[in-house]
């Protein structure tokens, strides 16, 4: 039995997020009946993370374990052949038994796309946050940097799935324009519920002075959500890219 590892793509926008459920489509549950049809026996997937309704990912890994003697530079055509358009395998490996996508994972860096332009543009719909209201560049860079470092995340993370600590290290915190779209990258070595796209919302609030970047290490100092920006809609946010140790990490690299 192969343990192998997958780097997909995938538009997320008619998807109910990657974890499988009852009742709505998933990536995690399209996935797995793709591997079904290819192996010839049910297949679970583990996921790199949990990605919400509407989310993206331009980089996400999988592993799961087959008994096949299909090659591994094979392997994503014979999935693909499988899956809807809207999802894609890149790459895949055979890893050591110890590896786990989610386990296994050193830090994973999620981009915010925001198009910031008066007038809507419909090709992006679905792939970006649509904001009309003019945003200051020079405020949301100083927004981004305060989060950096080692904080208690609990202000900037919706109620849902219970950790053991809300601690998490932000590697980097960026925000960058090329045209009308602004592009936000945060890098962590973990995220908690909504915690990326609630720090876009403080950084916006930054933006229009409804706070200072200067206060934000307070503000994650008291910990109330209620104190810090909104919760921006799912459809600009994108799993960007997942670093791991051994043939997993060096797949990752690759794309």
């Amino acid at each position: 039995m192969k343990n192998i590892a997958l780097c997909l793509r995938y538009d997320g926008s008619r998807y109910h997020g990657w974890q499988v459920q009852k009742n709505d489509i998933t990536v995690a549950q399209t996935l797995e009946e793709a591997l079904g049809k290819v192996f010839g026996r049910r297949t679970k997937a583990v996921g790199c993370g949990r990605t919400d309704a509407g989310v993206h990912a331009l980089r996400y890994c999988v592993n799961f374990h087959a008994d096949t003697a299909i090659p591994m530079d094979r392997m994503p055509l014979a999935i693909n052949s499988r899956l809807p358009d809207d999802i894609a395998v890149l790459d895949a490996v055979e890893t050591d038994e110890g590896f786990n996508a989610i386990g296994s994972c050193i830090k994973k860096e999620y981009i915010y796309k925001i198009h910031n332009s008066n007038i809507r543009d419909p090709f992006l719909k679905d792939r970006v946050c649509f904001y009309p209201q003019r945003l200051d560049m020079d405020m949301m860079k100083r927004a981004a940097a305060a989060f950096e470092g080692t904080h208690d995340f609990r202000a900037v993370r919706s109620v849902g799935t219970e950790t053991k600590t809300t601690v998490r290290t932000v590697y980097w915190c960026r925000a960058e324009k090329e045209g009308d779209v602004i592009t936000v990258s945060v890098c962590a070595d973990g995220f908690l519920y909504n915690m990326c796209r609630a720090i876009v919302g403080t950084m916006i609030y930054a933006s229009y002075g409804k706070l200072m970047p200067e206060n934000i290490p307070a503000l994650l100092e008291k910990g109330d959500r209620r104190l810090t920006g909104p919760t921006m809609p799912p459809q600009g946010l994108y799993l960007n890219r997942v670093w791991y140790d051994g043939p997993a990490g060096e797949m990752m690299m690759r794309h």
